[in-house]
């Protein structure tokens, strides 16, 4: 197939991009590569992938509807699997408007592009902030999800209502993935793995908010991966016992799905940071921290609805993971 996969020189674009062109799908590869975080890894990652045959790569943002317009003109894309966005729960709180130009303009911008351009199924990262003040857990993609708790959580919640409008309008097949706290190696240097690393190796005092007592489902990155490769095969279809009189948020009578990726195993921060330790070798001077402004205390992700469509549940180990991610970082900054 020949695959548009925007935010290509991102984390999880990056692993996404090559694991398609390992199958033998083309891939376009689209992204602004932005200066929201080192901007080197996002050109170490891009450049691995320009060395592969049937990787081609556009330079260009979300926002500029008239690029987005000539990407499509000049290609017929099988599936689009829409990753670019401005991430980040804390950033959002200072820079509100790139959230917006980024993850509500752009989106609408892909969405349009896929609508006329008749894509047979637009596959996009939503995120587990998503859930915000809800606190029944596990997560499930049937609970109501009205009360996002940062502008980040919002602007990710708008886009399943986007496309959830595409999909009733235009029939144009759509599936958000909410992915939970993805880590592994090439990952962002803004979470928490990749920050608590570089500060324990260069021997500096790490901040651990909530007082270590935040509970997250870490996904290891092939997992994730593996995920949206699978729902991103599978064209979703309305679902026929779907029923306005008590309608299910995790489906429609659209041609729309939402699904959570997450290991489904949530681990107290604690207990992360004494895998690290474990892996790097080193202790880890902790300053223990309030929670922080647009946080959630602890997240969890339901699988079944992933595991019962495309016979898939993330299972990587965190000991696994960790110590994957650790022999990265210590190869690639020559540790």
């Amino acid at each position: 197939m020949n695959v548009l996969v925007t935010g290509a020189a991102g984390f999880i674009g990056y692993h996404l991009s090559e694991k398609l062109l390992a199958r033998g799908d083309t891939v376009v590869g689209f992204d602004n590569v932005n200066s929201y975080y080192e901007v080197s890894l996002k050109e170490t990652r891009l450049a691995r992938l320009m060395k592969k045959q049937g990787f081609s790569f556009i330079r260009a943002d979300l926002a500029d509807r008239a690029a987005i317009e000539t990407l499509f003109s000049k290609n017929r894309f099988d599936r689009v699997v829409h990753l670019a966005a401005q991430a980040g729960v804390r950033y959002s709180l200072e820079n509100p408007q790139a959230y917006v130009d980024a993850n509500l303009v752009g989106f609408v911008n892909i969405l349009e592009a896929c609508r006329h351009a008749k894509v047979p199924h637009l596959a996009y990262a939503s995120s587990s902030s998503v859930y915000g003040a809800n606190t029944r857990m596990p997560f499930s993609v049937h609970d109501n999800v009205d009360h996002p708790v940062s502008l980040y959580a919002a602007t990710k919640k708008a886009n399943e209502l986007m496309a959830h409008t595409y999909a009733h309008l235009f029939r144009l097949p759509t599936t958000g993935l909410r992915f939970f706290t993805v880590y592994g190696p090439w990952g962002r240097p803004d979470m928490a793995l990749f920050g608590f690393t570089k500060k324990i190796l260069a021997g500096e005092p790490i901040e651990v908010f909530n007082h270590g007592k935040m509970r997250r489902d870490f996904t290891f990155v092939d997992d994730i991966v593996e995920g949206v490769v699978r729902v991103s095969d599978r064209i979703p279809q309305p679902n026929p016992s779907w029923s306005s009189d008590n309608p299910d948020p995790g489906t429609s009578s659209a041609p729309y799905r939402v699904y959570n990726i997450g290991n489904h195993q949530p681990v107290e921060l604690l207990e992360f940071i004494a895998i690290i330790e474990r892996k790097l070798g080193k202790k880890a001077e902790k300053k223990l921290m309030p929670i922080q402004p647009g946080d959630v205390p602890a997240t969890y992700a339901d699988v079944a609805d992933l595991q019962r469509d495309v016979g898939f549940a993330p299972a990587t180990p965190l000991e696994v993971g960790i110590g994957r991610f650790v022999d990265w970082y210590r190869e690639y900054y020559k540790i």
